[in-house]
């Protein structure tokens, strides 16, 4: 028995990822859309016409032929093969319609096993079965529903969800198996073009609008010969039997992936997915600001980076950028670096603090001595003031003999 992963069992994508197809989609919506509306109101008349006329061969004709007019073809093979003394019909799930499909062919009867009861399951086709006992309960009605005599025959789904139908078959549960020793097999084979039969976050509402909004949709059924149960032979070894039979006739796999298996791959991704999308789209936001960031403002800091490295030559261009980052201003950096020279790192380059060997020429002249900082906080207003003020001329000093300096300047010109 084959294996295949959860990912090739199921469309969790509404639509195709080929470009080309999805240009034929975007070409084809607004005819979509206007069949829709069109089927949406013949659909109403089809409901109706199935609820007024009795079961008969008459009354799945006129419904099968409105619901092509709907968009669902339905296309039979081997019909002779099907024994009318059969109970019991299995067949590989698709869709949400299958068993309204297979009604059209053969009068039978699909359970509820879960979901809506009441008026929604009359009309969505299915059979409501009155118990909250557990399946063993539900499992002792159908049986009893099977000997009862002149009752149609029951159409179950062993896979109990539908997948794709293209990659495997879910493993048959052995439930069914244990109604009745001969069952014949069902083999449904669905096709529509452009969007995916179904996804597993879809309700049966939606499928329906899917399906209306499609041009068409094509079930090909086969009937397969009528199987009965060996001596000795287990339900879960009947069920595995019909399985690949199924298989082989749809040219599936059999897999041993199962309805829970399905259920917790849908839960782990809707926790992946946030996850995912938390954790990389910030990032990416963040990566596409700083990157726009980079290319307006990189050239700017890059420029006054350089001018605060004409005044301060020993301090490492790295540093003067960083500090550049947050105070965006050329005065305010040179303020912050001299006032925390002596934790600022200085350049490997055997300079002095201020300098390289281009600066002894100060060592001459008379050069005013930089007060980064006032040696005690003034009392008053005017002592801080005049602190402040004292840092700012020589500051400015000095930024004007090193500018001189660097351009070859005569002091006098520099007036």
């Amino acid at each position: 028995m084959e294996t295949r992963g959860v990912e090739d069992m199921f469309d969790f994508r509404r639509f195709p990822k080929d470009a080309l197809v999805l240009l034929l989609l975007l070409v084809y919506f607004p005819v979509g859309v206007c069949l829709t509306l069109i089927r949406v109101f013949i659909g109403v008349h089809v409901f109706l016409v199935s609820c007024a006329l009795p079961e008969s061969f008459v009354r799945r004709f006129i419904v099968r032929v409105m619901c092509s007019v709907l968009g669902m073809h339905v296309r039979q093979k081997n019909p002779r093969s099907r024994d009318k003394n059969t109970k019991l019909y299995i067949c590989n799930h698709v869709t949400e319609f299958d068993h309204n499909i297979i009604n059209l062919l053969a009068s039978c009867n699909t359970p509820q096993l879960e979901g809506s009861t009441g008026f929604v399951c009359w009309a969505r086709g299915f059979m409501e079965i009155h118990s909250s006992s557990g399946q063993g309960a539900i499992g002792e009605s159908l049986q009893r529903f099977c000997s009862t005599e002149g009752t149609p025959p029951l159409l179950l789904f062993p896979e109990e969800d539908t997948t794709n139908g293209r990659a495997g078959l879910l493993k048959f549960s052995s439930w069914p198996f244990s109604l009745t020793d001969s069952i014949q097999p069902v083999a449904l084979r669905v096709t529509r073009p452009l969007i995916a039969l179904s996804t597993p976050d879809s309700s049966w509402l939606m499928e329906l609008f899917w399906t209306f909004f499609a041009p068409c949709t094509v079930y090909h059924v086969s009937w397969l010969p009528t199987v009965s149960r060996q001596d000795g032979e287990s339900t879960q070894e009947f069920a595995n039997k019909v399985q690949e039979l199924l298989a082989c006739e749809l040219g599936l796999v059999s897999t041993k992936i199962t309805k829970a298996d399905k259920a917790e791959h849908i839960k782990r991704k809707r926790h992946t997915v946030p996850q995912t999308s938390t954790a990389v789209r910030p990032a990416s936001i963040g990566l596409g600001f700083m990157v726009q960031s980079l290319g307006t403002d990189d050239h700017r800091i890059a420029k006054m980076a350089q001018q605060v490295k004409d005044v301060l030559p020993h301090v490492p261009l790295h540093v003067i950028t960083k500090d550049l980052a947050k105070t965006n201003c050329v005065d305010t950096t040179i303020t912050n670096l001299l006032e925390n020279k002596e934790e600022t790192p200085t350049e490997a380059t055997g300079a002095s603090t201020f300098g390289s060997s281009k600066n002894s020429s100060y060592s001459s002249g008379s050069v005013p001595t930089i007060k980064p900082a006032a040696k005690s906080f003034g009392k008053s207003p005017a002592d801080r003031h005049l602190s402040l003020q004292e840092r700012k001329d020589a500051l400015y000093n000095f930024a004007r003999r090193r500018y001189i300096e660097k351009h070859g300047l005569d002091q006098e010109d520099s007036h």
